[in-house]
């Protein structure tokens, strides 16, 4: 089936531990800090669930899922899945990383190549094609928590601070310790939990894979700051109010997971293979790419619109930055859309994205984004910093008519001026934009392991031949033999 808004919103009354701000979240869906991205994500669902859209498919077994949660066999059906995730991007402006999309892509990839999982690969399957029947929003954290980077798990100064298998039982494992970073959890149904991180010898208690439901007993999230809450406004946050995924700190006390839910036990080299063996990374990442190229349209596409308002994209020297912003958001498409070109076909039949496109433009991600907040800061200038406080002075009888007097453009009202004002410094300003841009620095791992990615995928065999062909083209002079 795929859900509705509504469906979705009922899932998540479910009782799930969340403390922020000191209390207990008694309905994740209603709280000033979640409801925002909750009446979002369940926007989304009701989008992929209008006909009109086409966004759903007949799956192998014969029922009608999500396109996101599609396998993908030829380059057709990536594009099929592109225009589909594409919408969802577009209704987000690009803002929501962890959309139900991305590790729905992780799920397909690793139910395509399910021999990785060993004994489990039944599990991986049956709740690949649960989560997909039932439309469920599947989350994950992968990554330990920074205590000590410089020591492996089994080594830290206390055995559960990353994730591990506390006991082992008949009916399955308990698992203790606690994982990053939880993005889109505190929404979602279920939490894939494992370790993308490199793992050593000794760490085989924390080389597991599982997944739970975000109501299980002894799973506590602990959020972040919220950035929608005190925010009383669309107009004057309409980004933080709306897009804020949250992200948390999931802390496992002594959670019980049935065999059923184990993907990965106890095994470091499945737990690497998972991610990048199967199709797993690249699906995810693609997705992830699309939004990427969905949100740098929708940057550029602010910039074009206040050097219009204020009649300065006549200038050469905005012309030139604007040029250099729509030379950025080409690149991404067009790594993008490469890498579907090119796809690969695996052992498996599954059509892999071409790594080589798909990771070059992962491994500038942090660069593309960085320079493309800094142009826009630079086109923006001071007009952001001389916005009214808030709406209210603009309804105020005392005080309207001095903005509508003086905050304007040639030809614009002051309400439409000011709300785009609000956009721009909800994108560079705003503690939700300063998050994004840190965000988009570190959304695979610190810069070494992103240009490793590069560095790895690229196919250095074709460079190679091309210098080699080159340098035996030609060789020492020949010259007449000197005397000693």
């Amino acid at each position: 089936m795929v859900r509705n808004g509504k469906q979705y919103v009922e899932s998540l009354k479910d009782n799930r531990c969340i403390y922020i701000n000191g209390e207990k979240v008694n309905d994740v869906t209603t709280h000033p800090a979640f409801a925002g991205i909750t009446g979002s994500f369940a926007k989304l669902y009701d989008l992929a669930a209008d006909p009109k859209n086409d966004m759903t498919y007949t799956t192998e077994d014969g029922t009608v899922a999500n396109k996101v949660f599609m396998i993908p066999r030829s380059r057709e059906d990536l594009a099929v899945r592109r225009r589909a995730i594409t919408q969802w991007a577009e209704a987000t402006c690009g803002f929501a990383g962890r959309s139900p999309d991305h590790v729905a892509g992780f799920l397909a990839g690793f139910a395509s190549y399910p021999e990785v999982f060993g004994e489990y690969k039944q599990n991986v399957l049956d709740f690949y094609k649960y989560a997909r029947d039932e439309d469920l929003f599947v989350t994950y954290v992968i990554i330990p928590p920074q205590v000590d980077r410089s020591k492996a798990a089994h080594e830290q100064e206390e055995k559960y601070l990353p994730v591990g298998v506390l006991e082992e039982r008949e009916d399955g494992i308990v698992v203790r310790g606690s994982q990053m970073l939880g993005t889109s959890s505190a929404v979602s149904n279920y939490l894939f939990v494992s370790c993308i991180t490199p793992l050593r010898p000794g760490d085989e208690d924390y080389a597991i894979s599982f997944v739970v439901p975000m109501n299980a007993p002894g799973l506590k999230l602990y959020p972040r700051p919220s950035y929608a809450m005190g925010k009383e406004s669309v107009y004057d946050y309409p980004l933080s109010t709306q897009f804020d995924e949250s992200d948390s700190l999931m802390v496992f006390d002594d959670v019980f997971i049935p065999w059923k839910h184990v993907f990965v036990y106890k095994n470091i080299e499945a737990t690497r293979d998972q991610f990048h063996k199967t199709p797993a990374h690249v699906l995810g990442n693609n997705q992830a790419q699309i939004r990427l190229c969905t949100k740098v349209k929708f940057l550029i596409g602010i910039a074009r619109k206040i050097t219009q308002m204020g009649g300065t994209d006549k200038f050469p020297q905005v012309q030139e930055r604007l040029g250099e912003l729509a030379s950025l958001a080409a690149t991404v498409e067009g790594m993008l859309l490469a890498s579907e070109y090119e796809c690969i076909i695996d052992v498996n039949g599954a059509a892999r994205p071409h790594h080589r496109y798909l990771y070059g433009i992962v491994g500038m991600q942090d660069k593309i984004y960085a320079n493309v907040i800094s142009i826009l800061r630079e086109l923006v200038g001071g007009g952001v910093l001389q916005m009214p406080s808030s709406y209210h002075e603009m309804v105020n009888p005392e005080t309207r008519d001095d903005i509508r007097q003086y905050i304007r453009a040639t030809g614009v009202d002051s309400e439409a001026r000011i709300q785009l004002y609000r956009l721009a410094w909800d994108v560079i300003g705003s503690e939700f934009a300063g998050r994004h841009q840190q965000y988009e620095m570190f959304y695979n791992g610190a810069p070494f392991v992103v240009r490793g990615h590069a560095f790895r995928n690229y196919g250095y065999q074709e460079p190679l031949a091309l210098v080699d062909q080159f340098l035996s083209s030609y060789s020492l002079p020949k010259t007449v033999t000197q005397e000693v």
